[in-house]
């Protein structure tokens, strides 16, 4: 595990927010558009991870840092999520990726200043 690990964690999840952001404000316009004739499918994100290699059962160190750590989830694209858009669930969705997206960028702040300490402990 290398020192930077927490803010690449942070920037991951910042930018899995900021997704479902996207994928909730194409739902709360269509929500807006849709009528009782045509109503438009809410859109649910979909995110992909590339799973780690089990090859062995026994890992000594599970924290070591590896050739894929490089590895970060990523946005795939939104299928449809079943039900209509409705404009109340996707402030709602907005909200909760909201919180989220803030309690990533502290974890952020903090991932930050803890380097930035590490550096300054080096120095002297």
């Amino acid at each position: 595990m290398t020192e930077f690990d927490l803010l690449t964690t942070a920037a991951d999840g910042m930018s899995v927010q900021r997704s479902m952001l996207d994928v909730a404000a194409r739902n709360v316009a269509a929500a807006q558009a849709s009528t009782p004739t045509h109503p438009y499918a809410r859109l649910v994100a979909q995110f992909s991870h590339p799973e780690a290699d089990d090859g062995d059962a026994f890992d000594p160190d599970p924290f070591a840092a590896r050739d894929d750590d490089a590895a970060r989830t990523q946005f795939t694209g939104s299928i449809p999520g079943g039900e209509t858009a409705d404009a109340m669930t996707e402030m709602i969705a907005v909200l909760e990726a909201q919180r989220a997206y803030e309690a990533n960028a502290s974890v952020f702040d903090v991932g930050k200043r803890l380097a930035e300490r590490t550096i300054d402990v080096g120095r002297f």
